[in-house]
């Protein structure tokens, strides 16, 4: 009986595995270095300031339509020279102040009590959605006429704004916990409160975040309605005041300063944000 060998196979081929530089995508040939981004998010602005002063210039944007950028430079020296825009400032931060405290303790606490039990929704959260489509703006006669024409008014439009954003957010973050977490937590021998505390909250701390950045955003449009209640001082006050001696110059220095003052709000917020949700890898673009 004769015994069939197979033939040898062949040795694997083993051949030495690429550099790790040559996996390294190029730079392209002719490529410049990158320039900043803090210099790319410049150019628009910089550009509509040339266009602007350009349009002045040549006479196709009159001074008592819009002031050119020179003039409301001016404006904004004088008005920082005598000590009228910070007190002004001053004023409005308070009340953004004040009414973003007293509106977000409404409506945290809402949301908490909606969220987090099924006998607190029944009980909240249609009296909320049925007050949150009511244009808040249109509240002002009737905040007049409770509470006058002081700065309760002010103070009670601006946490009203706040109160909705909030409470939409923290609910939606409480309800999208996902319940897989919450049943680790409930194996792990959790108790209701615990599962609140190191469960839930975390999980709706990115929609309270971004709940509290539509808020800020809302604070300083509210401000701008509640300043024209009688205000007597205030950033609000100065537009009024503008407005009747047709000072162009001075209303595009206190939209400024609105703009300035929300957009450094909203840096503080991005910046508690990565701070408080370290723990969440994000997409950042590319």
């Amino acid at each position: 009986m004769t015994v069939d060998h197979a033939p040898p196979s062949a040795p694997p081929d083993i051949s030495p595995l690429p550099d790790v530089e040559s996996l390294t995508p190029a730079r392209r040939p002719g490529r410049g270095p990158a320039v900043p981004r803090w210099l790319r998010r410049a150019v628009g602005p910089v550009l509509l300031l040339v266009l602007w002063q350009a349009s002045s210039t040549a006479g196709l944007l009159p001074a008592d339509v819009l002031a050119s950028p020179g003039t409301v430079a001016r404006a904004a020296g004088e008005l920082l020279g005598d000590g009228t825009l910070p007190t002004a400032m001053g004023v409005s931060l308070r009340r953004v102040a004040v009414g973003l405290l007293l509106g977000g303790a409404v409506g945290i606490a809402l949301a908490l009590v909606s969220g987090l039990s099924r006998l607190g929704e029944d009980l909240v959260d249609a009296p909320v959605q049925m007050l949150r489509t009511v244009p808040w703006v249109g509240l002002i006669p009737l905040f007049i006429i409770w509470l006058g024409i002081g700065e309760a008014p002010k103070v009670a439009l601006i946490a009203l704004g706040v109160a909705f954003h909030l409470y939409l957010n923290v609910y939606a973050g409480i309800r999208g916990v996902d319940a897989t977490l919450v049943e680790a937590g409930e194996a792990l021998g959790l108790g209701r409160w615990g599962l609140v505390r190191h469960v839930v909250l975390p999980g709706a701390l990115p929609g309270a975040m971004t709940g509290l950045r539509y808020s800020l955003a809302t604070a300083w449009l509210a401000l701008v309605f509640g300043e024209s209640i009688n205000a007597d001082a205030g950033i609000g006050f100065l537009m009024n005041q503008a407005r009747e001696f047709f000072r162009t110059d001075v209303i595009v220095v206190c939209l400024v300063v609105y703009a300035f003052l929300g957009l450094l709000a909203d840096a503080l917020v991005r910046t508690l944000e990565r701070l408080l949700l370290q723990w969440r890898p994000t997409f950042t673009g590319q």
